[in-house]
């Protein structure tokens, strides 16, 4: 088993990965670190666990220390730190030979850090060796929960016909702000059409994630996204409508063959986290957040209203679980991935 440990595990993220590891095949939680005023208490009192699920029986008990390498003998470290306190953090475990596997922002860009969705550039794993931590350091980071739904949707249309330019509106859940979150005065019965940042990653992002592997790093993909960000009254689940023009302007029926008939380089490999479908497609009046986030266990990414657009060629929608797919769940398959590249390894 590889013994792991989880950086902010009191906040939403941190609470995602508890949910999601345990009972985990591969990965054995031996440490649960947090803030200076949560370090030292048991985790059922540190944390206000507001999961679906009941706490583990084994997190309840575990104390709470802090997120410091001397204080966690661990192979890897799944970090759900927020950006304001996760750069220097992270870099104090990969600088002791701990393997780290962000949710946070700020290593994401950097030229030698993986920016990773399995399914979609794996092959970016190769970063990690140019990275220059002592034996066993390394990052990784997942990208911005929005930004992994729509680069899964992009990503086979890139490969079959070439993206040039996308416009992409998002409806973002609750769950994507954290908790507490956004104040109830603020978002029952209303839009915020704003959300700090976001529509610079979801413009950014995507470019390094369907790029190529050069001398320099990562060369970004050659194609314009606008975004506009939205905070809605929804609790799990980020919707994004997309427009997007595309190489030999091919039709929405053949956009929707392409979407229908990828399937994902992880089928049969037996990680266990990754879906049994990473993209489904959804007729009729979906995909809609209580009906479809949590398809694959929350993993698998739903599309549909696949039509023709006036302005740019083809529209969709797509649906995608923020807390799971688009953070926890995809640092999870990220580490999965390392671990049968044999990139993590049990210390000493």
């Amino acid at each position: 088993m590889i013994r792991v440990g989880i950086l902010g595990a009191t906040g939403a993220v941190g609470q995602t990965f508890v949910r999601l590891l345990d009972g985990h095949p591969t990965f054995e939680v031996v440490a649960l670190g947090a803030s200076e005023r949560s370090a030292g208490k048991p985790y059922r009192e540190a944390c206000n666990w507001t999961q679906d699920q009941p706490m583990p029986d084994w997190a309840s008990g575990e104390i709470v220390t802090a997120c410091a390498p001397e204080a966690m003998d661990v192979d890897l470290v799944f970090s759900g730190l927020d950006a304001g306190v996760a750069g220097e953090i992270e870099k104090a475990f990969a600088g002791a030979g701990v393997a780290v596997v962000s949710n946070a922002r700020n290593h994401r860009m950097d030229a030698d850090v993986p920016l990773l969705i399995p399914e979609i550039n794996p092959d970016h794993l190769a970063l990690v060796e140019r990275q220059t931590w002592p034996e066993g350091g390394m990052i990784v980071t997942n990208p911005n929960c929005s930004t992994v739904g729509l680069v899964m949707a992009l990503a086979p249309l890139h490969e079959a016909f070439g993206v040039e330019a996308v416009h992409v509106v998002t409806l973002q859940a609750l769950s994507g702000a954290g908790y507490p979150g956004v104040p109830s005065l603020d978002i029952l019965g209303n839009v915020v059409p704003y959300i700090g940042g976001e529509e610079a990653k979801m413009a950014s992002e995507p470019l390094k994630i369907l790029g190529g592997l050069s001398a320099s790093g990562v060369e970004p993909a050659e194609m314009t996204i606008s975004a506009q960000c939205t905070r809605v009254p929804v609790i799990d689940g980020h919707t994004e409508c997309v427009s997007v023009r595309l190489a030999g302007a091919p039709s929405a029926a053949e956009v929707e063959q392409v979407l229908r008939e990828w399937r994902s380089p992880l089928a049969g490999r037996g990680l266990h986290t990754a879906p049994e479908a990473a993209i489904q497609i959804v007729d009729g009046t979906g995909p809609q957040p209580r009906r479809h986030a949590s398809a694959g266990n929350g993993m698998t990414v739903s599309i549909g209203q696949i039509q023709d657009c006036p302005v740019l060629g083809v529209k969709f929608v797509v649906l995608s679980h923020n807390t799971v797919r688009g953070a926890a769940g995809g640092a999870l398959l990220n580490a999965e991935l390392m671990v049968e590249r044999g990139l993590v390894r049990q210390r000493p």
